[in-house]
């Protein structure tokens, strides 16, 4: 049998084999994992095949690498431990966070996930019943977590086109004061939809929307993952948008360029729960200002900038609707997500056009399945306007007959 020392000594060959293992499962290859935010580009070595140096990635904006004025505040950042109370720089963002969202109090966690299955949580009981759209976020992409350890149930209403509901079909999602059905609780919603393209939430539907939740003794909770997107591009404020909610999730590591974490706000007395919540989820924190301080930066430099974000998809779109095989609606194009169809004549779908783009450095995604035909752009932080111009360059090759 090996000896311990020998194992150690393997281990770093070891990882290596496995993540070549993982690249070659998935087709997929990292770039945040070797290259600076400001280059984006591969060594020149290359990986998986790629016969370019330049990187454009629009898988997600979760894909962003920190500034290095983040990465000098995340350096310098006093810390504590945080299960104590006693990370002054979490308590900090905590603060600034409830601020932004306009509510009593705020609590740092590791994901947006982690953030609406915390509320779901405190706001329903087990065996309790939740209502959200059937093409929201929570339950769409989070594993059914709000079912699976919650015992939450979960029913959908139809998300329209632009990620509202209409107000008659939600009103017949309540549940009757019947001992035969789950107590209706909690209504989500979710700005900017994720899903449906980045679109904006109308205010005028979420306003009646919370008031038709309160008429059934019912709170709400908003999935503002890109509630800084939302409000860019409305030109309005973070809290303005907030405000007819009673629980707000707010990512820090999507448009906001933050490497890790989400805030939670709302009434003091809910995240009292929430901490409780966050500890059983195993969601306690030791020396987290070390990340909390890229949320501070983030909060403090990375929302205006945001329409450079918006302005790179708008340009994506106008371009990719001159493309043969394509399907795109432009004026859905609200924010920072530009979703098109291949056409059935094209011949492919989006795992054909992300294998015939990764070559060359351009990666993309899918609204819903890779084995789908609607593709996904996203822009962020670290898509500039050259990067937005070489991907259209090889998306017009890529397109400029059928592949079949």
């Amino acid at each position: 049998m090996a000896s311990w020392g020998a194992v150690a000594r393997l281990a770093p060959a070891l990882r290596v084999a496995a993540a070549a293992a993982n690249a070659a499962r998935t087709g997929e290859f990292a770039a945040a994992a070797s290259t600076t935010s400001q280059q984006r580009r591969w060594g020149s070595s290359g990986r998986s095949g790629l016969t370019s140096k330049m990187v454009a990635d629009f898988r997600s904006d979760t894909v962003t690498q920190p500034t290095t004025d983040m990465r000098v505040k995340m350096g310098a950042a006093e810390v504590g431990d945080d299960v104590y109370g006693e990370d002054e720089t979490v308590v900090a963002l905590e603060k600034r966070a409830a601020a932004v969202l306009g509510k009593e109090a705020a609590l740092f966690v590791a994901s947006g996930t982690m953030a609406n299955l915390i509320a779901c949580g405190v706001h329903c009981g087990r065996g309790e019943e939740l209502i959200c759209g059937d093409r929201s976020h929570i339950y769409f992409w989070e594993a059914g977590g709000p079912s699976v350890l919650m015992g939450i149930s979960m029913r959908t209403v139809r998300n329209k086109a632009d990620g509202s509901m209409c107000l008659d079909e939600l009103a017949d999602a309540f549940r009757a004061d019947d001992f035969h059905c789950a107590n209706t609780k909690l209504v989500c919603l979710e700005n900017t939809h994720n899903v449906c393209g980045g679109r904006l939430l109308d205010m005028d539907f979420a306003r009646k929307a919370c008031a038709l939740a309160a008429k059934h003794g019912c709170a709400t909770h908003l999935d503002g993952a890109r509630l800084a997107n939302a409000a860019v591009a409305q030109r309005t404020t973070m809290q303005a948008l907030s405000q007819p909610f009673d629980t707000i999730n707010l990512c820090l590591s999507k448009g906001l360029g933050a490497p890790i974490g989400s805030v939670l706000a709302g009434p003091g007395t809910f995240i009292e729960q929430a901490k409780r919540m966050r500890k059983l989820v195993g969601g306690g924190w030791r020396q987290a200002g070390v990340i909390a301080a890229a949320g501070l930066h983030a909060l403090d430099n990375h929302v205006e900038r945001m329409q450079e974000d918006h302005d790179h998809a708008r340009m994506l779109a106008s371009e990719v609707a001159r493309l043969p095989y394509v399907q795109i609606d432009t004026a859905s194009v609200e924010t920072n997500i530009v979703n098109f169809n291949l056409t059935e004549a094209w011949g492919g779908n989006v795992r054909d056009l992300a294998a015939l783009l990764q070559p060359h450095g351009v990666l993309l995604g899918s609204a819903q399945m890779e084995t789908s035909r609607e593709v996904r752009l996203v822009t962020h932080l670290n898509v500039s306007r050259a990067h937005v111009e070489y991907a259209l360059e090889h998306l017009r090759a890529a397109l400029s007959k059928p592949l079949r």
